[in-house]
């Protein structure tokens, strides 16, 4: 579904990919977890060429993206929930998620206004289609923005840190709602996360990312109970201590 050959990327002097290797399998719950700084958002945001690798490649479906091919592939088959919600604040919520299912995909209003409240139903806030962002919790908003994901019927979504921005009482409304969508929808999920509750839950392979290299990779009961890689047992040291 998607892999990545041999990734690199430079932001100047700064190596922050180094020769990445990695493939997703159409379906699969991938979790990225690391060190902050480690590469993993980078990673993440290649796979759809918001940035662009400087060495490497990306397949998606089998089908290489390039500079002319990119915004349609994207378009067809990805979708992205990031940090910041990036929801329009002049639009209502229905709005918000209606907007490109009209614009990109060609659907009647009446078609995209079901999808959407289809979609406001599996996060929980059906209540809140005809409100402003703004006047959303932050908790809700990126509900909404997942919503908003699913309303492009992506076979991919990518998740960038979803709940980093988020006060802590509010995290766990937007983990349940990722929890439902990987038992529940058929989509492939790339998710980047620090929290490793979700990862152990909903993972079916999980990627250990540091200094822009991937060091270890496996299952949640392999991986959390069997690390092979002092690296990654630092790191689940630290997080347990915390």
């Amino acid at each position: 579904m998607i892999r990545l050959e041999h990734i690199d990327k430079y932001f100047g002097n700064l190596h922050v990919l180094k020769d990445v290797n990695l493939e997703v399998e159409e379906g699969e719950k991938l979790v990225i977890i690391g060190p902050s700084g480690s590469g993993k958002s980078t990673t993440v945001r290649c796979m759809n060429f918001l940035e662009q690798p400087t060495n490497g490649h990306v397949f998606i479906d089998g089908e290489k993206l390039t500079n002319k091919n990119k915004t349609q592939i994207i378009r067809d088959k990805m979708a992205m929930v990031f940090q910041q919600f990036n929801l329009y604040p002049h639009m209502t919520v229905l709005q918000n998620l209606t907007l490109a299912p009209i614009k990109l995909h060609h659907k009647t209003k009446k078609e995209a206004e079901e999808l959407a409240y289809h979609y406001l139903d599996v996060v929980g806030l059906r209540d809140k289609a005809n409100v402003y962002p703004t006047t959303l919790s932050g908790g809700q908003q990126q509900r909404i923005a997942i919503a908003r994901a699913l309303c492009t019927q992506s076979k991919i979504i990518l998740f960038d840190e979803p709940t980093s921005a988020l006060d802590p009482e509010t995290i766990q409304e937007v983990l349940d709602v990722m929890v439902k969508l990987a038992k529940e929808e058929n989509i492939t999920m790339v998710v980047v996360t620090h929290e490793m509750g979700f990862a152990k839950q909903v993972a079916d392979r999980v990627v250990f990312m540091a200094d822009g290299q991937i060091l270890e990779e496996g299952t949640p009961e392999h991986f959390f109970i069997h690390p092979q890689h002092e690296r990654v047992k630092q790191f689940l040291g630290k997080i347990i201590r915390s």
